[in-house]
C-alpha cells in the first residue's frame, strides 16, 4: 500500500522568521518511521509546534509542541507521534516529528511553525 505525506512549513514573514521542513513530501510503502524535520535560526524562539491537516479540511490541529526540550503532545496523537529535540542555547533550532507507524490516517499536511515562548502558561489550545 502506497500512500503520500504532504509536509509544508509555516512561515512567520512579519517577524522575518523562516522556518525550514524536511523533507518537502513523502511517498511510503508499510508502516515504517517517518520522521519529519524542521529548524529555524531565530535563538529566541524557543517554541516549537506541529500541526496536522487532513485531506478535505481547512482547520489544522495542533499534534503537541516542543519547548526547550520538553515536548507536549495532544490527547489523540501521543500513541503514534513523537516530538523531539533542543530549542536551547543561542544556536539554530532543531526539532522533529516522528509518524511511529505511518497508516492512510497519517495522509495529511504537516506544518511546523516556531515562536517565543509569552509570558502565560503554554496551552493545549496553543495558536500560532
Amino acid at each position: 500500500m502506497f500512500f503520500k505525506l504532504l509536509l509544508f512549513p509555516c512561515l512567520g514573514f512579519t517577524l522575518g522568521l523562516e522556518v525550514h521542513q524536511d523533507p518537502s513530501d513523502i511517498i511510503i510503502e508499510g508502516h515504517s518511521p517517518v520522521q519529519i524535520f524542521c529548524s529555524h535560526d531565530k535563538t529566541d524562539f524557543r517554541v516549537m509546534l506541529w500541526y496536522q491537516q487532513t485531506p478535505g479540511h481547512t482547520d489544522m490541529k495542533l499534534i503537541g509542541y516542543l519547548y526547550f526540550k520538553d515536548a507536549t503532545m495532544e490527547e489523540e496523537y501521543k500513541e503514534d507521534y513523537k516530538i523531539s529535540g533542543d530549542l536551547s542555547g543561542n544556536t539554530a533550532k532543531n526539532g522533529s516529528l516522528m509518524i511511529k507507524k505511518p497508516e492512510q490516517k497519517s495522509s495529511a499536511v504537516y506544518f511546523c511553525a516556531a515562536r517565543e515562548k509569552s509570558m502565560r502558561r503554554l496551552s493545549p489550545s496553543l495558536e500560532i
